[in-house]
């Protein structure tokens, strides 16, 4: 009876041990990634709703075999930091930082924590690798690089008298400073003058921008985080002015932008998200080299500025395959 009694015991201890052990073991199964966006606007949010669904495709199920943490800093330099320390408080698999600001941010964890950025225009200027090749800061990710030549090429095709250039950008971002440079040197081989506006807030857009198209023939805005939010300001006010509006970034053209020559940023979504695939199943950061799109990109034009601003495309840009109307 003692005996039976024992075996009973020893069968419970067991089942519950085994019970407990599958909870641990399935606990540990469950991937931590924590997700930081510096702010809402078209590009950042097509990234982030692309980034989702490779994850999913990829086979990760919240709740089943990861767990996500995602914060905004709703634009917010002095947010982007705290959130990062939240993120410290509890260990994480990988961290996912979506725009330049918040990619600064997430730098400090990267000692312990692998970070994957999404949509950073220059990651050595950023201070994130000293090589996009063999990343040596336990960082990499996905760069929106925009080629900014080949833009305002298309504006000389389109206006080849072009001579001043208006460009408008938040200097306090590394990436838009790093595009303005970019545009400066094509202006000064070019014979083109180049007007500056810069801005610190969505407040000061408006009256950056007015002043701008009283001394310009177009506008140039490339893939900054301020203009890109404030889109429903500068691209009717371009409009408006009949000055070609041309962004740095495809989801600005569907915003109110009049040409951009770039990546599609859902394809920036799902190469991050396979990044961040490769860093969960353990390889190593430094051997994942920093994804850089500058083959097969579209000519992006919205069809709705053109009409308005009354311009007929010349046939080398209307009739190339890349042409995309949105």
């Amino acid at each position: 009876m003692k005996a039976k009694r024992l075996l009973k015991l020893s069968m419970a201890v067991a089942l519950t041990v085994g019970l407990l052990t599958g909870c641990s073991s399935s606990k540990e199964d469950v991937k931590e990634v924590a997700i930081v966006q510096y702010v809402e606007h078209t590009s950042l949010d097509t990234i982030k709703k692309s980034f989702d669904k490779e994850m999913d495709k990829l086979g990760y199920k919240e709740g089943e075999n990861i767990h996500y943490t995602f914060k905004n800093a709703q634009g917010d330099m002095n947010t982007a930091p705290s959130i990062i320390q939240g993120f410290q408080s509890s260990e994480k698999d990988c961290v996912v930082a979506i725009a330049t600001p918040v990619a600064m941010s997430a730098a400090t964890m990267a000692k312990d924590t692998p970070v994957v950025f999404a949509a950073v225009t220059d990651p050595v200027s950023a201070g994130l690798t000293s090589s996009l090749e063999k990343p040596d800061k336990n960082i990499t990710g996905t760069s929106d690089e925009i080629q900014v030549d080949q833009i305002l090429d298309k504006a000389l095709e389109v206006n080849p008298n072009l001579k001043t250039l208006g460009v408008i950008y938040n200097k306090g971002e590394v990436n838009s400073v790093t595009n303005i440079k970019k545009a400066k040197a094509f202006c000064d081989s070019h014979g083109i003058v180049m007007e500056e506006a810069t801005v610190t807030g969505v407040n000061e857009v408006q009256s950056a921008i007015d002043v701008l198209n009283t001394k310009c023939d177009a506008v140039f805005a490339p893939n900054d985080n301020m203009i890109a939010s404030a889109m429903n300001i500068v691209g009717p006010a371009c409009a408006k002015a009949k000055k070609p509006l041309y962004v740095g970034a495809d989801s600005m053209v569907q915003d109110g932008g009049f040409l951009s020559v770039g990546i599609n940023y859902e394809n920036l979504g799902k190469e991050t998200a396979k990044i961040v695939d490769q860093v969960l199943k353990g390889k190593k950061v430094s051997s994942i080299p920093v994804k850089v799109f500058k083959d097969n990109l579209n000519i992006y034009v919205n069809k709705k500025v053109l009409n308005e601003l009354g311009i007929t495309l010349p046939d080398s840009i209307k009739n190339d395959k890349a042409y995309v109307e949105m």
